[in-house]
């Protein structure tokens, strides 16, 4: 795994949990820019997620099991979008917490796939 793009995602994420956080604090829903950065961490997710197999089918081998890290690997893709499809569903501070939820999972998922990788 590429340890730039690791920590990339990570620190995106949790600006992003920090972003919601501070408007569910206010008493905001998620609006159009939160999702303008959900859009960037989930692009983020999947230029790891792409890096990941490329990395695969290259013969590199993660220490815990290949089929742990694509596990991983889908789950830290597909954190922050579940979130806001459900933040969508909920219009109301709920749903920014709701985000800011899922972008602190995917931070988490992505020190547990660095772990994983044997980095």
């Amino acid at each position: 795994m590429l340890v730039a793009l690791t920590v990339a995602v990570a620190v995106t994420a949790l600006a992003l949990a920090a972003w919601c956080g501070f408007a569910a604090y206010r008493d905001q829903p998620t609006k159009d820019w939160h999702f303008i950065g959900m859009a960037v961490v989930s692009v983020l997710a999947l230029a790891q997620l792409v890096v990941g197999i490329v990395r695969l089918a290259g013969g590199d081998r993660p220490e815990q099991g290949m089929t742990i890290f694509i596990a991983y690997l889908i789950g830290a893709f597909a954190a922050v979008p579940a979130a806001g499809f459900l933040s969508l569903t909920e219009r109301t501070r709920w749903g920014s917490v709701t985000v800011a939820a899922g972008a602190v999972v995917l931070a988490v998922l992505e020190v547990r796939l660095y772990d994983i990788w044997g980095s």
